[in-house]
C-alpha cells in the first residue's frame, strides 16, 4: 500500500492488515450499511501490473485468455493467465490508460507470481512489465446512488454506465464494474481530496464488502489457494467475457478450446450461501462434498464473503453431475449444507 495512503486512510480510523482494510472501526454498522449503500472501500488489496511498450498488445494477445484487441482507454476486460494445460494461474481485469499502457488488475498476492512469469516469455519483444501497485490509488464505491455520488463530485464529466466502461478523469480514470458499482483510479495526490468529496455522500466499509459485491455478481478471484485449479470455464469466465474462442494461440488454449468445442465442461462455478451458525472459518480451497460422491470432493470454495443479513456467501466450483442429483455440503460429506442462489447470468 502507498505510505502516504496508509497514513491517511489510518488518521481515518481504518484498521489495516497486509495492505487490506479490514474495517473502520464498526465493522458490523459496515456491513450492514453494505445492504442500501452507498459504501466507499479502498482497494489497495488489489495489485496493478502495468504493461507497455511497441510489441505489447502482440504480446498479451499471445499470453492471456481475452481478446486484448478488444481493450482500450474506454473499454475493460476480465480475463485470465493459464498454465500449458490451461489451469488459471491468476484472474484480473484488464484496462489501457490515457498512454496506452495496460493495466492489470488482481490480487496482490499474485502479482509476483504473474509478473515473473510473463517476464519469462517477452524475449527481444519491445515489452515493459512493472509493478505499479503502489504507484496509484484505486477506491470503489457501490450502493444504490454509486453513480448519483460520482456525478455531484465530478458534474462536468459524463461517467459511463454501461458495463466495464473506463471514463477518463482530471489524473485517473472511473471503471464500471456494474450497476452499481464503480472504481476510480487515481494518484496520491488527489486521492484524499476525492475520498473526503465522496465520503460525505457515502460510508466508508472494509474490503470485504467488495469481496461480497464481486461474488454477488459471479466474478471469480483466483488466489494463492486456488491457482492451477481451475479451466477459465469452471469459474465461468467464458461466460462474463474473459475467454476469446476466435484469437490465435496462448498458454492452455488447446485445452480452452477443446472442452468449448469438443466436450461439455464438467465443472462450474455457482453462487451460494452457507448460514452463520454452520460457516465459522471458511476459507477459499475449502472441499465440498455431494449426495452422489460419497467420500470425493465434488467441488470447491473459490470465493468467500461475510454477507449484510448474516452468514457466508460463497463462489463454489462444483460438478454439474452433484448438482443435478442432490445436495452440496461443505468440509464434509455432513457438513453444512450449501444454500445455491441465482447468479446474475445463465449457466450454459
Amino acid at each position: 500500500m502507498n505510505s502516504d495512503w496508509f497514513t491517511f486512510l489510518t488518521h481515518r480510523n481504518a484498521h489495516i492488515e497486509q495492505n487490506r482494510v479490514l474495517h473502520f472501526g464498526q465493522p458490523a454498522a459496515e456491513l450492514a450499511q453494505a445492504a442500501s449503500g452507498p459504501v466507499l472501500i479502498d482497494l489497495s488489496h488489489f495489485g496493478l501490473i502495468r504493461l507497455s511498450g511497441e510489441d505489447v498488445q502482440n504480446f498479451l494477445q499471445g499470453q492471456l485468455s481475452c481478446d486484448v484487441r478488444s481493450v482500450d482507454s474506454t473499454q475493460a476486460s476480465h480475463g485470465g493467465y493459464c498454465t500449458p494445460k490451461g489451469r488459471l494461474l491468476g484472474s484480473f481485469l484488464l484496462w489501457q490508460d490515457s498512454d496506452n499502457s495496460y493495466l492489470m488488475q488482481l490480487p496482490a498476492e499474485r502479482v509476483e507470481t504473474i509478473t515473473k512469469r510473463l517476464k519469462m516469455f517477452v524475449l527481444r519483444a519491445k515489452v515493459s512489465i512493472q509493478n505499479n501497485t503502489d504507484d496509484f490509488i484505486r477506491i470503489g464505491i457501490a450502493g444504490k446512488n454509486a453513480l448519483l455520488s460520482l456525478q455531484n463530485m465530478l458534474p462536468d464529466t459524463a461517467i459511463s454506465p454501461a458495463p466495464l466502461a473506463v471514463t477518463s478523469i482530471p489524473d485517473g480514470q472511473i471503471i464500471c464494474h456494474s450497476e452499481n458499482r464503480f472504481e476510480i483510479m487515481t494518484t496520491s495526490i488527489q486521492a484524499p481530496s476525492l475520498w473526503e468529496q465522496l465520503n460525505k455522500q457515502a460510508h466508508c466499509a472494509g474490503a470485504a464488502i467488495w469481496d461480497w459485491l464481486e461474488i454477488r455478481e459471479g466474478i471469480p478471484t483466483i488466489f494463492n489457494a486456488t491457482q492451477e485449479q481451475f479451466i477459465p470455464q469452471m469459474v465461468n469466465l467464458d461466460i462474463i467475457g474473459g475467454v476469446s474462442f476466435k484469437k490465435g494461440c496462448y498458454p492452455g488454449q488447446e485445452i480452452v478450446a477443446r472442452t468449448e468445442y469438443l466436450g461439455k465442461v464438467k465443472r462450474r462455478m455457482y453462487l451460494a450461501h452457507l448460514d452463520a451458525d454452520s460457516c465459522q472459518n471458511i476459507a477459499v480451497g475449502d472441499s465440498l462434498f455431494g449426495t452422489d460422491t460419497g467420500d470425493q470432493a465434488c467441488g470447491m470454495i473459490a470465493n468467500a464473503a461475510p454477507v449484510p443479513a448474516g452468514g457466508v456467501d460463497v463462489l463454489a466450483v462444483i460438478q454439474t453431475s452433484s448438482m443435478e442429483t442432490g445436495s452440496i455440503h461443505w468440509k464434509t460429506p455432513n457438513g453444512p449444507q450449501l444454500t445455491i442462489l441465482p447468479l446474475p447470468y445463465a449457466i450454459t
